[in-house]
């Protein structure tokens, strides 16, 4: 018998943000448009953290050297702030220091985003999350959206997926492993371009404002 899902949600965001020139967490979203006046009600980071707390028992976020500048963001949401003592060691590191978070919280599942990629839309979280409980059924460790032949974020993974993260190789990474477990990784299809993942530079962001 399967134990029953404990979903946390997990978001990435110790990153430095060198190539965009501000913490990419704190990036309004949505943009705000052009002769906009009114104030954006939310950042990347707040407004991935509201995405989640529809499918999730609580969220974790795990912060870089902006532990500090964030840390009332994440309070304000009702979010875990969890620190990388090496930001350095790369998104891998932050990963494997998120889902052993979660676990030591009671989690057995968890549903991951770096914060640079811009939350779904709630049907489509609402389409993943289903997928995912009948995909644990069929015997699958984890699902992911798909557009166009693109796979991206969130992706939703099991306590045997989160294990294989934690085992593998600190100087892997999770593309590594996913591939390494291919068979076991439901692909969703879902009606957003998921091209727009990953806002690495001013460029990126202006480009998804327009």
């Amino acid at each position: 018998m399967h134990e029953p899902v404990q979903l946390a949600g997990l978001v990435l965001a110790a990153g430095d943000s060198t190539r965009m020139g501000a913490d990419k967490a704190m990036l309004p979203w949505p943009p705000p448009t052009a002769g906009a006046t009114d104030s954006p009600r939310h950042t990347l980071l707040s407004a991935a953290l509201l995405a989640f707390d529809n499918f999730t028992r609580f969220n974790v976020v795990v912060a870089g050297r902006n532990a500090d500048a964030i840390a009332t963001m994440v309070g304000a949401c009702g979010a875990y702030l969890v620190r990388n003592p090496a930001p350095e060691n790369g998104q891998f590191s932050s990963l494997r220091i998120g889902l052993r978070d979660l676990l030591d919280r009671g989690c057995n599942a968890a549903i991951i985003t770096p914060v640079d990629c811009p939350p779904l839309s709630p049907s489509s979280l609402e389409r993943l999350h289903y997928a995912f409980l009948g995909a644990l059924t069929a015997g699958f460790w984890a699902v992911a959206p798909e557009h166009d032949g693109k796979h991206g974020h969130p992706l939703l993974a099991n306590r045997d997926l989160i294990e294989a993260f934690l085992k593998a190789d600190i100087t892997g990474n999770a593309r590594e492993v996913l591939h390494a477990h291919a068979s076991r990784v439901v692909y969703v299809p879902v009606p957003e371009p998921l091209a727009r993942a990953g806002l690495n530079t001013p460029e990126d962001y202006a480009a998804v404002a327009e």
